[in-house]
């Protein structure tokens, strides 16, 4: 049997629905859905109005109500893989280090500060005194120093944060307010260890063996800004805030995130202000909000892409051939000829109403001085894509299908899009057209999300659609097309690793560790460079679009806090919005002078949107990432 690993970080995958996964493959890692508790249908979501709050009383002011379309897969922060779990840790627990709202850079978080020697090879971290654990027993070094020695001694564990600990040899805690870290060379994300801080003192007693199933669900002790009062699977997480947070207690009493079965449903809950807040929306049914009264519609430049993703020849990390992918998918000449097969611009244009760009590298254009556009862009060109193929001795057969080489196997490959992803399954649609048009037949096969998961990590595919949001550092997006990144065995079972393409390159490897190692950021920055066209050239993935972040909100709340100007007011690198929105002092009259889309002129120009000064930003609910994923987008947003 065959189990998928956690994602893990900023990262965050998306689901496309634009829904999000901060790391889908992220951690491809257990979801362990029968220890968890099979999830049941989301098609409703928790009556979250009338649940009561930590005070005792109905949801009422104090409260605000997060729509989102897909569940948090697992609380357990080395399990989950889906963005809204990154979204719930980062309210949970801390960071060493946080993200400025303002431009993705460094802030303190639990470290106040850091040095290091002049060799780059030692960190010394100062913790922030009187932090205290949700059960009162005080967070000390020694809990950092507990993490991340557990992530680097384990290997579960190392799904989601792996990445991180590389180049990491040792970490100690000398007193209760000093961690020094010491790296085997130096190591440019030493600021940026976007890994959730644990306390010793409960994680210690679940055993390596336990921790694939750990749901983390009940008596869950944190440090964050808020903590878990309740969860209910498929319907709602429900959380009281701290009001004695270090970085400053949020405003609100209790933040909720309910879960809805579709976009349509997520919309009419907006609408009735069942919901205050809705994510990741459909582009038709964020189109329909627009002029809503009491509602604001806002368009974020996010940090994600979507991709058609493909298996390269699936295998675990040492190399032994795993799964059923078709062959022809191993041959870079047929993948580059697909690349010009799809046509990006119809994408956004008719699966997203516009709301995006057409895709090219892996990092998003968000992260400007890390972005490559490619020098030889793949543009849309189907007699291209046929003489490509021809060239490489793909003959049409008389049915118009292709074959191998030789009038070997036909060119009938599988295509997965989500279940939880209108998207995802729109953009298959089109891709099925473009596909037949230059001789490959393509059978479409919509999957749950968590069965996808598991299937990807067998290598049980020829193709997939789903997404990634990236963080501002590189490295873990880069980390995902590693060869040591591919699935493995424990105990016999088969575990995905944050490979989801199993694409294998020693040219691309060695780039990877070099810029792991380059502390100047020019340096580094043409390194990234490379690899991202060195994986443009080889396409393990067909960027499909670089999606917006479709929100919307009701007006009678302010004090969002968008990351970066423009920028997503939730789902971010921080807990900006989470610590500083309220309900407005006095309501806007029916039919709301604040409502309206931001994207045109209205909303935010109401005030909604307020900047509060930088503060220490936590790890993304997540993200991958994702993104996982750290996935979860198709990006698709997914």
């Amino acid at each position: 049997m065959a189990s998928t690993g956690s994602a893990g970080a900023a990262r965050a995958r998306r689901t496309d629905t634009p829904h999000r996964a901060r790391r889908r493959l992220a951690a491809l890692a257990v979801l362990a859905l029968a220890a968890l508790g099979a999830f049941p249908a989301a098609g409703s979501p928790a009556a979250a109005t009338t649940t009561p709050t930590a005070t005792g009383t109905a949801a009422g002011e104090g409260t605000f109500t997060v729509g989102i379309l897909n569940d948090v897969d697992s609380l357990n922060p080395f399990t989950g893989i889906v963005a809204e779990a990154y979204e719930v840790w980062g309210t949970m627990y801390d960071t060493l280090t946080g993200t400025s709202e303002k431009d993705f850079s460094t802030t303190p978080a639990l470290a106040q500060s850091w040095t290091t020697s002049a060799d780059g090879k030692t960190w010394t971290y100062t913790i922030r005194s009187g932090v205290t654990w949700s059960d009162g027993v005080p967070l000390t070094a020694k809990d950092v120093a507990y993490t991340f020695n557990r992530i680097m001694k384990g290997t579960y564990e190392q799904t989601n944060y792996g990445s991180y600990v590389t180049n990491i040899t040792s970490v100690t805690a000398p007193d209760d307010t000093t961690v020094v870290m010491k790296t085997k060379v130096p190591t440019p994300i030493m600021t940026r260890l976007l890994v959730p801080i644990l306390p010793e003192h409960v994680w210690s007693k679940i055993s390596a063996k336990d921790v694939k199933s750990f749901a983390n669900q009940t008596d869950v002790v944190g440090s964050g800004p808020f903590r878990l009062v309740e969860r209910k699977n498929g319907q709602f997480i429900r959380l009281a805030a701290n009001k004695g947070y270090w970085n400053g207690g949020p405003k609100i009493d209790e933040l909720v995130f309910r879960v809805y079965g579709n976009a349509d449903a997520l919309g009419q809950a907006l609408k009735s202000g069942e919901v205050d807040f809705a994510d990741a929306l459909d582009a038709d049914v964020w189109q329909s909000l627009k002029n809503t009264p009491g509602v604001v519609t806002y368009a974020a430049k996010y940090y994600s892409f979507s991709e058609l993703s493909f298996n390269t020849g699936a295998a675990l990390d040492d190399g032994t051939a795993i799964g059923d992918g078709h062959p022809a998918l191993k041959d870079k000449k047929v993948r580059v000829a697909l690349s010009y097969a799809v046509d990006r611009k119809a994408l956004v244009d008719r699966v997203l109403n516009g709301n995006g760009t057409p895709g090219t590298t892996i990092i998003p254009p968000a992260y400007t001085a890390l972005h490559l556009e490619p020098s030889h862009p793949d543009t849309f060109d189907l007699a291209k894509a046929n003489q490509l193929l021809d060239e490489a001795g793909y003959a049409k057969g008389a049915d118009g299908i292709r074959t191998m080489p030789g009038g070997g196997k036909p060119l009938k490959l599988r295509l997965f899009p989500r279940q939880e992803s209108e998207p995802s399954q729109q953009a298959a649609r089109f891709i099925q057209g473009w596909f037949k048009d230059v001789g490959v037949a393509v059978d479409i096969k919509v999957l749950a999300e968590d069965n996808l998961t598991e299937i990807i990590g067998r290598g049980e595919f020829d193709m997939f659609l789903w997404g990634w949001v990236v963080e501002p550092d590189p490295d873990y997006q880069l980390s995902t097309f590693t060869c040591a990144n591919r699935s493995y065995k424990d105990g016999g079972d088969v575990f995905a690793n944050l490979s989801d393409s199993f694409y294998c390159n020693k040219e691309y490897d060695a780039l990877y560790a070099k810029q792991a190692s380059q502390i100047d950021p020019a340096q580094r920055a043409e390194t990234v460079k490379q690899m991202q066209q060195l994986l443009y050239d080889d396409a393990p993935y067909i960027l499909t679009w670089y999606d917006d972040d479709t929100q919307a909100y009701r007006d009678e709340w302010t004090g969002f806090v968008a990351q970066p100007e423009g920028g997503a007011l939730l789902f971010q690198y921080g807990t900006y919005s989470y610590r500083n929105v309220e309900r407005k002092k006095a309501t806007a009259a029916a039919g709301g002078a604040g409502s309206g889309s931001a994207s045109s002129g209205g909303g935010l120009g109401t005030g909604a949107l307020v900047g509060i000064g930088a503060v220490a930003v936590l790890l993304l609910g997540g993200a991958g990432a994702l993104l996982a994923r750290r996935r979860g987008a198709d990006a698709d947003r997914e």
